[in-house]
C-alpha cells in the first residue's frame, strides 16, 4: 500500500458540533494525497456514522479509545497508525482553507526536515487572528503571537519560530518519532511548545507559513479559562521550562522562572481560582524528579548550540508583565522569530 504524504491527526471529544465543518474543509483540500486519523477520544458519544458517511472521498480512519488520553496521548495514539511522511495536527474545531495542505506540501519539498506552522484565524471574525505561533519568553511564558490583533499586523512572510500552534501544525513524522512524540504526562496545554522545543533542540526548524491559513475556534472543547485549562497550563509552565532550556542558559534563566511563577501565586490571591493555581504549583514540584530525569534524555539529543536556542527566545523584558496582568497581547517585534 502506497504511503499517503500526509496524515492529519483530529481529535474528537466534545466537538460534535465542529466534526460536519472540519471533515468538509478536509473533503475540499486542493492537495489529496493524505489520510485523515480520527480519534474517538473517549467522548461520551462517537462521532456520527451519519456525518462520516458524508465524506466517502476522504481516506478516514476511525479509532476509539475508551477513556479521554488527553491531547498528547490521544495524538500519540494516532500517530502510532499514521502513515504518511508528515504529522500534522489539527483541531477538531479547526477549518483549514482549500490551499492549506498545498501550501504545507509546497514547503515541505521545498524545505525538508522542517516542521511547520499555520495562520490561525478567528472562525467566528476571520479579520482577526486567532495567531500565527507560539511566543517563547525567556522567563519560560509562552503565548501565541499576534493573538487576537487584526489580521493586517500579521507576519506577512515566511519565518523561522521557536514553536507552532499544534490546532494546525505539521510535523516529519521521523523527526515526532525520534523525540518521542508528544510528552502524555502533560496531557495537554504546553505539550504543543514542549514537543517543539524539544524538536528544535534536536535540530529540526519551525518555519511558520502565512499563507497556509486555518479558521479555529479555539478551546471549543475545554474553555480558554477553565479550571481545567488553568492546571495544566499552571503545570506544565514549569515542566517545559525545566525540561527544554539548554545549559548554562537554564541556570541564568532559572531566577526569572521562580520570580515568575511566585508572581502568578500572588496574583492568585486576588482570583477566584487561587486554589487551582496552587495545586498546579505544588503538583509540578511533587514531580519534579521525573522531570528531571526527562531533561537528561532531552539534552542528550541535543544538536543545535545554547546561542542558537537562545536566539529563537523573546527577550522583551515587559512580556512577563503584559502576560502575566492581561489578556490582551501587543505585536511586539522582538526576536522571536528570523526572516529567512
Amino acid at each position: 500500500m502506497i504511503s499517503p504524504f500526509f496524515s492529519v491527526l483530529v481529535l474528537f471529544w466534545k466537538s460534535a458540533q465542529y466534526l460536519p465543518t472540519n471533515l468538509h474543509a478536509l473533503n475540499e483540500q486542493t492537495f489529496k494525497d493524505f489520510e485523515v486519523i480520527l480519534l474517538d477520544n473517549g467522548a461520551e458519544e462517537p462521532p456520527d456514522p451519519a456525518v462520516l458517511r458524508q465524506y466517502p472521498s476522504l481516506e478516514l480512519h476511525l479509532l476509539s479509545s475508551r477513556t479521554n488520553l488527553g491531547f498528547a496521548g490521544g495524538n500519540n495514539l494516532a500517530a502510532h497508525q499514521a502513515r504518511g511522511e508528515y504529522i500534522v495536527l489539527l483541531n477538531g474545531d479547526a477549518f483549514p482553507e482549500p490551499e492549506w495542505l498545498a501550501t504545507l506540501h509546497q514547503a515541505a519539498l521545498d524545505r525538508p526536515g522542517h516542521c511547520f506552522a499555520s495562520r490561525l484565524l478567528d472562525a467566528n471574525n476571520p479579520d482577526i487572528l486567532d495567531g500565527e505561533w507560539n511566543v517563547y519568553h525567556a522567563s519560560g511564558l509562552a503565548l501565541r503571537k499576534n493573538h487576537k490583533q487584526p489580521v493586517s499586523l500579521g507576519e506577512t512572510k515566511p519565518c523561522h519560530v521557536i514553536s507552532a500552534c499544534a490546532a494546525a501544525s505539521v510535523y516529519p513524522r521521523v523527526a515526532f518519532e525520534q523525540v518521542g512524540g508528544i510528552d502524555e504526562d502533560f496531557f495537554a496545554y504546553m505539550e504543543d511548545v514542549d514537543l517543539d522545543l524539544r524538536l528544535r533542540l534536536a535540530g529540526y526548524p519551525c518555519l511558520y507559513l502565512p499563507s497556509a491559513i486555518v479558521k479555529h475556534i479555539g478551546s471549543g472543547s475545554t474553555g480558554s479559562q477553565s479550571d481545567f485549562a488553568i492546571f495544566y497550563g499552571q503545570r506544565n509552565l514549569i515542566w517545559t521550562f525545566v525540561k527544554n532550556v539548554p545549559g548554562l542558559l537554564f541556570w541564568l534563566l532559572f531566577p526569572i522562572h521562580v520570580l515568575v511563577n511566585l508572581a502568578y501565586l500572588l496574583i492568585s490571591l486576588f482570583m477566584q481560582n487561587r486554589k487551582i493555581i496552587w495545586h498546579a504549583k505544588k503538583e509540578a514540584i511533587r514531580d519534579i524528579s521525573k522531570i528531571w530525569n526527562k531533561r537528561q534524555q532531552v539534552q542528550s539529543m541535543r544538536r543545535i548550540t545554547i546561542w542558537q536556542f537562545a536566539r529563537l527566545l523573546n527577550w522583551n523584558p515587559f512580556f512577563p508583565l503584559i502576560k502575566l496582568l492581561s489578556r490582551q497581547y501587543f505585536n511586539w517585534s522582538n526576536n522571536d522569530r528570523e526572516p529567512i
